[in-house]
């Protein structure tokens, strides 16, 4: 039975008063992997930002795993998005202070999870930084940081990942190795996976994509 994961419909969103955001109608079926392509200013960093309840859509509703976020208060949303989803911005955003392994924990924390040192361990391990558990993030190299960029987002068993522009920094070699982890990891625990990009190296191994173009009322 085709479970569906993602719903997002008649969603809008405006900055100004002026120019309103009118974005496609998406559905993902759970371990669907897809990419989102579309231009600078296209909007597609703003609409990841909507599927994850980062920012609240104007109209329409976003279903995730049969829960319309778009209905959820605050506090509730930020509970649901903690245990639900993982996302990987365009820049880390580490807490420097910390080590790899308390960033991780720390996500676990504010998810209203117990540490789990053994999933933080397995999941290093099968990105292969468990050598960096215990480096401040700044210490890594830029593809290690990727890595512990994808163990952040799935270290909760996230049902959905959302990934903003998770190549745009890498050269080919680079890109290769985070995309294939990053599908590996989705494919192995059954995660929906959407990538937002500008990449076009992208098209040559996702299946489903979805061509956004800026379109304003």
């Amino acid at each position: 039975m085709i479970e569906r994961m993602l719903e997002a419909k008649n969603i809008t969103y405006s900055y100004t008063k002026r120019d309103t955001l009118i974005f496609p109608d998406i559905i993902c079926n759970r371990g669907d992997q897809w990419l989102l392509l579309g231009q600078s200013g296209s909007g597609k960093t703003t609409l990841l930002h909507l599927l994850a309840g980062l920012r609240r859509a104007q109209s329409g509703h976003i279903m995730i795993d049969g829960r319309d976020i778009t209905k959820m208060v605050d506090s509730s949303l930020d509970k649901f998005r903690g245990q639900n989803i993982g996302i990987i911005f365009q820049q880390s955003h580490f807490v420097k202070a910390i080590t790899v392994r308390e960033n991780l924990q720390l996500c676990q924390q504010l998810a209203g999870l117990k540490k789990d040192d053994q999933r933080i361990d397995q999941i290093l391990e099968r990105l292969g930084i468990a050598h960096k558990a215990d480096s401040k993030p700044h210490r890594l190299s830029v593809g290690e940081q990727q890595r512990a960029s994808i163990a952040r987002a799935i270290i909760n068993n996230p049902k959905l990942i959302l990934a903003d522009e998770p190549t745009s920094a890498l050269d080919d070699k680079h890109c290769d190795e985070v995309i294939s982890l990053l599908k590996e990891q989705a494919a192995q625990d059954n995660i929906t996976l959407l990538i937002v990009t500008h990449d076009n190296r992208l098209k040559s191994v996702f299946d489903k994509s979805v061509d956004l173009q800026k379109q304003l009322i």
